[in-house]
């Protein structure tokens, strides 16, 4: 289908609404949020209040606010989600991230509806059938290739959505049942326990073991700073970050470096505008190497590559700073190039492989003096740094402010003078001063006072442009007069913003239902409530299974499908070298077994196990975990 020049929208986490405020500060074209229950990030909730306050903040600067109610939800919790989505709708929020399709089955307000990356979206069939279901947003699957997004691009004119930095899920999202399996706790649901960060032996179909102890389902933290403008021209919209549970130093320094990226991309590519208002600037220089990662990848964005995965640790490592030189008593030295700073962070790996952690107490050029100095360490260690200090207090401080850009203009009137300010999108807002009319004595102090005074914007959320005067002579006005003047339409103007965000409207679903990609659903369709199961229905799904949070698959299932494979990983791919096949693997972490079976024709490895007995759902109040969205 036909593109038009579109936005593109860099698109924000947001822990807490203070968190969302600086993300929109950084320069965040848009924030998504936790409501208090039903988001798949345990531990990241927030009451309706806080959601009203954050899109207050953020309508100002035409941003927007997502909510997340993306858990597959019991029967007897329709209710209570249907009366939350209302209450999310009533506080200003401009949409909301699902991914249960009994949702669509009960009275929602009219707010804009997103697909989450739960409901596995990553063929163009698929989205298409979710933009005449009624979505205007999807999210799409981490995995896809930039020439997949292509083909999805073609085929909808959905805002399609995209995630460019932060941690990765190995398995495909919504198609992970490992933590409900071991634990009863679902990762459907907001309480994954990430069995993938866990070490892993892998060993081979005759019993040979190919590795030790290697968190061989971990993967590296995505960053597609160097493909943002190939996601741009295959059909991207909004770029998302990952991070609800992150810190706010992690909100801040990756927000504003993909605010720059975009910002160059539009002022390059006339293709491309602005997806809200403003302009951020930084005190700092954004720096993504400095916050939380795992290390980093493009994933699977450039077709299949080496190097994915963070198999020697899921921590921080850091930054390579250089390698023990030389050890004393209560100081060690190190040839690095870059200076330290008293309270840095360094590691290193030890004889194991695990990561050991030091905290600089005191810096002296590359003479360091730790708080302690651990046994591991010795002359010609490797080390990281994973905190500095002067780039983390930089960030502690104020570091952003946003602006918008509006135009004064000062003009006669019968009774005295009117201030129209006029802002980037064009909001206007007039005030009028009734005052005498004294000509100036002195024309050009006059003139150089009235337009000082009504460029004078401070701490608001405006800044000027030079001044318009529509004035038959200079006139003389109090200083006073002028800023009570500039303060009155600047409280207008503001107002007049909030009262005329553009809220997205609820996109209307086909007038007749249309048929859902399969004819068949097995657990892997995470239908957990009869509604769920009357929309699938309705549109023409024969068969459907209950979700395996139904406790009903009682033998050796699926509990992952991913496009990670470790046959590729360990060379031993049977496309890459011909002699081979895709006999099954066993990975083995104390006395969990779980079986690796390859498919290879979808180029996808599946983790396959059992239901733990007398393991049973979690069945408390659904609460906002790891990497969905």
């Amino acid at each position: 289908m036909t593109r038009t020049q579109h936005p593109l929208e860099l698109l924000a986490p947001a822990k807490n609404a203070d968190f969302g405020i600086e993300a929109i500060r950084h320069g965040a074209d848009a924030v998504y949020i936790g409501g208090p229950a039903f988001g798949a990030r345990y531990g990241a909730g927030n009451t309706i209040e806080d959601i009203a306050r954050l899109c207050e903040f953020a309508h100002r600067f035409r941003a927007k606010v997502f909510v997340a109610l993306n858990t597959i939800l019991r029967d007897d919790e329709l209710e209570e989600a249907r009366q939350l989505a209302w209450k999310i709708y009533e506080a200003g929020a401009d949409a909301l991230i699902i991914q249960d399709m009994g949702l669509l089955e009960v009275e929602l307000p009219p707010i804009q509806l997103h697909a989450s990356t739960q409901t596995d979206n990553r063929n163009p069939a698929k989205v298409r059938f979710l933009e005449d279901a009624g979505f205007s947003q999807v999210v799409l699957a981490r995995e896809m290739t930039i020439k997949e997004v292509e083909k999805v691009a073609a085929e909808t004119t959905l805002a399609l959505e995209y995630f460019v930095h932060g941690a990765l899920c190995v398995a495909y999202s919504g198609q992970c049942f490992i933590s409900h399996a071991h634990t009863g706790r679902s990762a459907n649901r907001g309480e994954c326990s990430q069995a993938c960060r866990l070490p892993y032996t892998l060993i081979d179909d005759k019993g040979k073991t190919i590795t030790e102890n290697q968190h061989l389902l971990s993967m590296k933290d995505n960053n597609q700073t160097q493909n943002m403008l190939e996601l741009a021209r295959a059909g991207v919209s909004s770029f998302k970050i990952e991070g609800r549970l992150k810190d706010l130093s992690y909100v801040k320094n990756i927000t504003a470096h993909y605010r720059q990226l975009l910002d160059e991309i539009i002022a390059e590519n006339p293709e491309f505008t602005r997806a809200s208002s403003g302009t951020s600037t930084f005190t700092f220089a954004p720096q993504p190497e400095k916050t939380f990662n795992r290390g980093y990848t493009d994933y699977f964005a450039n077709e299949r590559q080496d190097d994915i995965g963070a198999f020697d640790s899921p921590a921080f490592v850091g930054e390579l700073i250089g390698e023990v030189v030389e050890i004393g008593d209560g100081w060690f030295t190190v040839n690095a190039e870059k200076p330290f700073n008293n309270g840095d962070g360094i590691c290193f790996y030890d004889a194991h492989g695990d990561v050991v952690g030091v905290r600089i107490n005191r810096a002296e050029g590359t003479r360091l003096f730790p708080v302690e100095i651990p046994a591991e360490l010795t002359e010609g260690t490797t080390l990281f740094r994973n905190r500095d200090q002067e780039f983390e207090r930089a960030l502690e401080k104020d570091s952003a402010e946003r602006r918008v850009a509006v135009q004064p203009m000062f003009a006669e009137t019968e009774n005295g003078f009117s201030l129209t300010l006029t802002d980037e999108d064009g909001v206007s807002v007039a005030v009028d001063l009734v005052h005498g009319k004294e000509i100036a004595q002195n024309a050009e102090r006059a003139t150089n006072t009235l337009k000082d005074s009504l460029a004078k914007f401070g701490n608001t959320m405006f800044t000027a442009q030079p001044v318009e005067l529509k004035l038959s002579q200079p006139w003389f006005l109090p200083v006073g007069a002028l800023n009570a003047l500039r303060r009155e339409a600047t409280e207008k103007l503001e107002a007049e913003r909030l009262a005329t965000h553009p809220r997205p409207p609820r996109a209307a679903p086909a007038a007749n239902p249309v048929p859902y990609p399969q004819d068949e659903l097995t657990y892997l369709g995470n239908v957990f409530n009869a509604k769920a199961r009357h929309f699938y229905e309705k549109h023409g799904v024969s068969l459907i299974a209950d979700a395996y949070e139904a406790n009903q698959e009682k033998g050796m299932v699926s509990l992952m499908i991913t496009r990670h494979c470790l046959r590729y990983s360990f060379n031993l791919c049977p496309k890459e070298v011909k002699h081979l096949k895709p006999d099954p693997m066993t990975l083995v972490n104390g006395s969990e077994k779980l079986i690796l079976k390859f498919d290879c024709k979808a180029c996808e490895m599946h983790v396959i196990g059992k239901m733990k007995k007398g393991v049973t759902l979690n069945l408390g109040t659904v609460r906002p975990t790891a990497a969905c969205g």
